[in-house]
């Protein structure tokens, strides 16, 4: 059978297109290009350019390509940006997730993987993010994330679909230098953007009841991401007991380490890798919504997938910064 990968020429989506054809899976991207680049995909995977929102092209892709199931990354998912235009993430989000959802039910395609995000949680008040955790999202981005999640799982009862929603948690590094994230929206090139100016990176708040003062979060690396991905993807394909969550029926799982780095720890691992100290990181006032502390139980994805993370912080900032390097040669220094 053959995956659709939606937002497969993106950052994340390019990672997943990659780890599927690893594994021995047939894939095929649809990207608007918007943002994703056609170059980062492996030259197996066919690209059909277009959006979520253009039924007659979804209807056109899942026949002509054989498709038994979908993973559903294309998205809008900057948290400023969904404050200022929260019709723009709607209908991109849920509207886009609709029409494609009574693509695939029309289709017959039985496998349906999402791209949530910890941004459902909101501000949780708890040392580890369970998936029992309270779902309460700050901003129309995870509001955006929370109703996607409601909608596969209805859409899962009530056709026979077997779902896995994913919650991402801080998503940072790459496999391959080009694959490297080319935004600055992260926490990662954010730093390496404000270094290559010669700028201090920011540093927002330092007065949260965290170890260092500052917002500790839980980072995944992509490639560990991708291989999350595959794994529910293979779930679903073997679920045996519909309507069981050990079957890989209705799975909604934690995507992250259960370890958290402090802002100012992972400001101090960028200057050591980039080999730029100066100049150093400044401390601004902090933004509104920001949680003191959010990381990821991931017990649950460790029993239902057997899944496991294999790459550790360093190893995330050193691949990030091989990437931003290849697109941002004048930042390179002799140490680096």
């Amino acid at each position: 059978m053959t995956w659709l990968i939606t937002g497969g020429a993106g950052y994340i989506g390019a990672h997943v297109a990659r780890a599927m054809t690893a594994a021995g899976e047939s894939a095929v991207a649809l990207d608007d290009l918007s943002s994703g680049l056609a170059e980062r995909l492996p030259a197996e995977v066919p690209l059909v350019r277009g959006s979520v929102l253009d039924r007659p092209l979804l209807d056109r892709t899942l026949a002509a390509h054989g498709v038994g199931g979908v993973i559903h990354l294309a998205a809008k998912k900057q948290v400023g940006e969904s404050v200022e235009q929260p019709l723009s993430y709607y209908e991109e989000n849920v509207h886009g997730l609709v029409t494609l959802l009574g693509a695939v039910v029309d289709a017959g395609v039985g496998r349906f993987v999402f791209s949530s995000s910890a941004a459902v949680y909101g501000m949780p008040d708890v040392d580890l993010v369970t998936e029992q955790t309270p779902t309460v999202p700050m901003n129309p981005y995870g509001e955006t994330k929370l109703a996607g999640e409601w909608l596969v799982r209805a859409t899962g009862r009530a056709h026979g679909l077997s779902t896995a929603c994913l919650r991402y948690f801080n998503v940072a590094g790459a496999a391959e230098p080009e694959l490297a994230d080319t935004g600055v929206s992260n926490i990662v090139p954010m730093f390496f953007d404000a270094l290559t100016r010669g700028e201090s990176p920011r540093i927002f708040g330092d007065d949260y009841p965290t170890p260092d003062g500052t917002c500790v979060r839980d980072y995944i690396h992509v490639r560990d991401l991708a291989e999350a991905h595959v794994a529910a993807a293979q779930a679903l394909t073997g679920s045996a007991e519909p309507g069981t969550e050990t079957g890989g029926n209705d799975l909604t799982l934690n995507v992250g380490t259960g370890g958290g780095v402090s802002v100012r720890e992972m400001a101090g691992l960028v200057a050591e890798i980039t080999g730029k100290r100066e100049p150093a990181p400044r401390v601004v006032p902090r933004r509104a919504g920001d949680p003191a502390r959010v990381v990821a139980s991931a017990d649950r994805i460790r029993k239902e997938l057997g899944w496991e993370p294999r790459f550790g912080v360093r190893e995330m900032v050193a691949s990030a910064w091989e990437g931003w390097l290849l697109r941002h040669p004048e930042a390179r220094t002799p140490s680096s």
